[in-house]
């Protein structure tokens, strides 16, 4: 599916970037993943041995996304296709709900996740109208940009953040379609990753979704359940698709979700 096509994982080296960059080597693709932790990034580039690099930089930073696909042309050539996964909870810096929520809360959040997918983004774009070939962008999204949970995941800030990537990312659809350039989203529900450990270890959030996300018997997301998803929409098979919103979520926005009476 892959075959011969260069792809950079911006945020690509744990949880969902990585599983998804192991799929796109395994169905043909090199890439170069980023993330901000060296250790990850270390055992990343184990793990993709010579069909990949990893470097260690800061997605929210200027000059990351350019580094990777400088990077990747120089190594391979042609750069085909960005997934800008790299985002986070801005929890800990006081995101949650509006009448509790810090400034901080809301910049931190919006600078994880829409930020720098603007930097992300625009590095590609440029690259795509320099080589004139075109090229797919695939950005992470989230159920609770459109679907919301409001017992559980309250958190405001980044249900924001994940709503301004669609519209940001239908935007320049919109705009670079004539320059043959595609720029979709992915949007999972809960899955089980790193940012996710605080839902993963409580029961009763476990038992709510086990109804709001009812597929294969309702359960939590596994990275590998987006895998496909990916591949598929940073490959030539999708090359009319773009402006659109791919919801990977075991049912998520189609549930009403029981709440488990405590």
């Amino acid at each position: 599916m892959l075959e011969g096509k260069n792809i950079v994982v911006i945020g690509g080296t744990t949880g969902l970037g990585l599983s998804a960059a192991q799929a796109l080597v395994k169905r043909g693709a090199r890439v170069v993943v980023t993330g901000r932790n060296q250790e990850s990034c270390n055992l990343a580039q184990d793990q993709l041995s010579d069909s990949g690099l990893a470097i260690c930089s800061d997605a929210t930073m200027e000059g990351t996304a350019e580094e990777a696909i400088a990077i990747c042309r120089s190594s391979w050539g042609q750069l085909h296709g960005l997934y800008h996964v790299a985002g986070g909870s801005g929890r800990k810096a006081g995101d949650g709900p509006l009448h509790e929520m810090t400034l901080s809360g809301w910049q931190t959040t919006f600078e994880l996740n829409l930020t720098s997918a603007m930097l992300s983004n625009r590095a590609a774009i440029r690259t795509f109208l320099e080589q004139g070939a075109g090229g797919a962008i695939l950005n992470m999204g989230s159920v609770l940009g459109f679907s919301p949970s409001p017992e559980y995941f309250s958190t405001h800030a980044y249900a924001a953040a994940k709503s301004a990537i669609i519209g940001f990312s239908m935007s320049i659809a919109s705009y670079y379609a004539k320059n043959n350039i595609r720029v979709n989203v992915v949007a999972p529900a809960l899955v089980e990753t790193p940012m996710a450990k605080r839902a993963a270890q409580d029961s009763t959030i476990q038992s709510f979704i086990r109804t709001k996300q009812p597929l294969d018997g309702g359960r939590i997301g596994q990275p590998n359940d987006l895998d496909g998803a990916c591949c598929f929409l940073l490959s030539e098979e999708a090359g009319f698709i773009t402006g659109q919103v791919l919801s990977v979520d075991g049912g998520w926005s189609i549930s009403e979700g029981q709440i488990p009476e405590l």
